[in-house]
């Protein structure tokens, strides 16, 4: 009877060890699982309004008319201006958007010809509403822009310097623009753009004095920033 008795206790003492003993085995036999981390850039992100500012420097193109008489100046000017446009980022990489953009220019461009006859144009201004499309990784954004372009001209013939009535036919006011740029963001606030836009006006000719036809174009070449309001972003 007691030898039952020894082997009944023993028994059941196991019976109730077993099951923490395994539970120690099995924790122990299972690897660690390996910590879960969520890195988000507090920056990201391109939806929403901005308005910013530009400088640089304007190259007169293909400015030259059509009986071979160059421009007396196609040299730099310098420009600087404003900007104000939308854009919306979605799959998740991509960016459309639309900006409004005006530069003052400095300097001016004309050409001399026979007789004592001179041509200005005191371009004052250039402007542009157009669209803009682009792929962006985090940060960075490269795109590409197009549309309607504006040109504030003050144009002037002289004889002998002195003004000179003259007439023209076309319109090299209203025209066309294509860009790109770079674009990255410097703050969830602020960005900062590297950016080439082309600018074209047509042809324009001159009736009297005959003077021949005008192509009007522009290169430019700016540098701005943008504060990013975010607003839907």
């Amino acid at each position: 009877m007691k030898k039952l008795f020894v082997i009944t206790t023993a028994l059941a003492i196991c019976s109730a060890l077993m099951p923490a003993f395994g539970a120690d085995f099995r924790v122990a036999d299972r690897p660690a699982e390996a910590p879960v981390f969520v890195q988000c850039d507090p920056f990201y992100g391109w939806t929403g309004f901005y308005i910013g500012g530009h400088v640089g420097g304007a190259f007169s193109g293909n400015n030259n008319f059509s009986d071979g008489y160059a421009r007396s100046s196609s040299d730099t000017r310098f420009l600087g201006g404003l900007q104000v446009g939308a854009d919306y980022q979605f799959a998740p990489n991509w960016l459309i958007g639309v900006e409004g953009q005006y530069s003052w220019l400095t300097g001016r461009t004309g050409a001399t010809f026979p007789n004592d006859i001179a041509y200005t144009n005191e371009q004052s201004g250039l402007g542009s509403i157009a669209g803009r499309a682009g792929y962006t990784w985090g940060r960075g954004l490269i795109y590409v822009k197009g549309g309607y372009a504006y040109s504030s001209n003050k144009e002037q013939v002289t004889s002998s310097s002195a003004p000179f009535g003259f007439e023209m036919t076309g319109d090299h006011r209203n025209g066309w623009t294509v860009g790109a740029g770079l674009e990255l963001l410097l703050t969830k606030d602020w960005s900062a753009k590297v950016e080439y836009q082309y600018y074209n006006f047509g042809k324009a000719t001159f009736v009297t004095p005959a003077l021949g036809e005008i192509t009007s174009d522009d290169n430019t070449l700016k540098l701005g920033v943008n504060y990013r309001f975010g607003w839907g972003g």
